[in-house]
């Protein structure tokens, strides 16, 4: 099962505060595990929204929004994408994360797998990997 597991942003990290060299060491040591146990597929911490855009569609239409976005409880700070059994197993991971200096939360959502669009697919289609860049991946 693959999940992505969100680093929900707070107030230093919007403001664009490097972590502290402890903090660092401790997530750096953390990440090392989950690559270690085969758990890590992916992840990247991201800069503010200051430097961020987000786009609003309206019908055709496409509004480019400048950053810095408000309700940092709303912003994410970092992601990765982890391989687990199941979700008691992602959770018990993220129990494990390092903790913020502030305060923090993390939020774990399952991907959408091609299972998961069966009614969408063909018995064909199915059961065929898809191939190429799409195929390794793994996107459905």
């Amino acid at each position: 099962m693959r999940v992505m597991v969100f680093s929900i942003a707070d107030e230093s990290s919007e403001r664009g505060e490097p972590p502290t060299a402890e903090a660092f060491a401790a997530m750096d040591r953390f990440i090392e595990e989950l690559v270690q146990a085969g758990v890590m597929v992916a992840g990247a911490g991201l800069k503010p929204t200051s430097q961020g855009k987000r786009i609003a569609f309206d019908g055709p239409e496409a509004l480019v929004i400048d950053g810095p976005f408000t309700e940092t409880k709303d912003v994410i700070a970092g992601f990765s994408i982890w391989e687990v059994k199941d979700m008691d197993e992602a959770i018990a991971w993220a129990r494990r994360s390092p903790k913020p200096t502030g305060s923090g939360r993390i939020e774990i959502r399952p991907f959408l797998e091609v299972e998961d669009l069966a009614e969408f697919l063909t018995p064909e289609e199915l059961a065929a990997p898809r191939e190429g860049e799409r195929g390794k991946l793994g996107v459905a």
